[in-house]
């Protein structure tokens, strides 16, 4: 499901890729992306004038599948600036509506097609999101051993076939919270490496077909979509698969997460977040949870319950230009009787920066470098392991300020 995940974040990478080429190419019009304040590069006017198609290159850093890139096509149905004076009158913002369909491949064979949306509507009442993809990804599988498993038992196997994900939430009353639907349907088939004996998976471990409905609650009271500087985000969820409605076996997952974003003086924010999953039931291999952390490569450690939790300090060392450090942990349990205090940890670090490429908006664009700094099992061993990943790991993270009233001369 990280393609969909990722595809919240295309708009405003895209806007800024693309901002940069045009600005490479027009030489007459260099002054659209010139800060009349301070002549340093920003495009917030062009930001806020774009609509209509937008393509979008996308590079891959992410280490469970290797370097990669790709490209996408957008379509946004209304400009930035129309959603900014749509706010002033509402008195909260909303992402434009976007359309997208995108293609990625990487150096390990991996190769993603999809196309997907997000969409306000009904006077910003409801909310859909959603998308269908093709993947055929390349992946290690390490066991159920959480973070005790080790490299020397990884098995290589492939996992091809159609994802799909719908969300429809509503808002409730004039908060800042949203309940919501979903169902995903996965048709997937997986194959593992032909030349090493297959694992032994518990029974529907290689579930083909899963379907599943649920629950949802989000609460965001962020000033920022993705680089904020106060407010917090908050997100349940419940999926319940069953054959009752096309699922070939019968589990349920789970996922609670928050963000929380506290400025502790005027060039310092602290970011926390806390990070629940869990699966019950006949659960297929490529459905557990795992370990989600900057610098730790996805589905690393797996298991039927895993928890992770992460700093971050964020320094505003100039009006454009600022620094963070970031660092966390996790835990994977569940298998057999190990506890949470039994399994081991892992534990990631690293840092990066960012630039203000759009002043008005608050867009933040950078660079993370991250590795794994310590994972101690229950005996106490110790793993190095450099990781790297778009946005998250090594790669661009992008903000929009949510802020719609006149300071808009502020930065995130």
């Amino acid at each position: 499901m990280r393609f969909f995940r990722a595809a919240n974040g295309l708009a405003w990478i895209a806007a800024l890729g693309l901002s940069c080429q045009l600005f490479a190419q027009e030489q007459d019009k260099r002054s659209s992306f010139k800060d009349p304040e301070d002549g340093k590069l920003d495009a917030s006017e062009w930001l806020l004038e774009r609509k209509g198609f937008l393509p979008v290159p996308i590079l891959i850093t992410e280490p469970a599948v290797g370097y990669g890139a790709g490209a996408a096509l957008l379509f946004f149905r209304e400009s930035i600036g129309d959603a900014v004076t749509k706010a002033k009158e509402s008195g909260r913002l909303t992402p434009p509506d976007i359309y997208g369909a995108a293609l990625a491949a990487t150096a390990n064979g991996t190769k993603v097609a999809g196309a997907f949306g997000m969409v306000t509507f009904a006077e910003q009442l409801w909310r859909w999101r959603g998308g269908v993809a093709r993947p055929d990804v390349n992946l290690d599988f390490y066991g159920t051993n959480g973070t005790d498993s080790t490299r020397d038992l990884k098995l290589g196997y492939n996992v091809e076939g159609w994802i799909s994900t719908q969300q429809l939430m509503r808002r409730l009353g004039e908060s800042e919270n949203f309940l919501g639907a979903r169902w995903i349907y996965l048709d997937l088939d997986t194959r593992f490496d032909s030349s090493r004996p297959e694992p032994v998976l518990s029974p529907g471990g290689r579930a083909v077909t899963s379907s599943g409905l649920g629950l949802t609650f989000e609460h965001d009271s962020r000033d920022n979509f993705f680089t904020p500087s106060r407010g917090w985000k908050g997100y349940l969820e419940s999926m319940f698969y069953s054959p009752d409605i096309g699922s070939d076996n019968k589990y349920q997952t789970y996922r609670a997460y928050a963000f929380s974003y506290f400025p502790l003086m005027k060039e310092f924010i602290l970011g926390v977040r806390a990070d629940g999953r869990a699966a019950r039931g006949d659960v297929p291999f490529y459905q557990l949870p795992f370990i989600e952390l900057r610098g730790v490569p996805v589905a690393r450690y797996q298991d039927r319950r895993t928890f992770a939790t992460e700093l971050e300090l964020r320094w505003n060392a100039t009006a454009r230009w600022v620094l963070l450090g970031f660092i966390g942990s996790g835990r994977a349990w569940g298998s057999g009787d190990k506890s949470f205090n039994e399994a081991g940890a892992v534990t990631s670090g690293g840092a990066g920066f960012r630039y203000l490429v759009a002043r008005r908006l608050g867009i933040l664009a950078g660079l993370d470098i991250a590795k794994i700094v310590a994972n101690v099992d229950a005996a106490h061993r110790f793993e190095l392991q450099c990781g790297r990943r778009m946005e998250e790991r090594r790669g661009m993270r992008l903000g929009m300020r949510r802020r719609v009233a006149a300071d808009d001369h502020g930065r995130a």
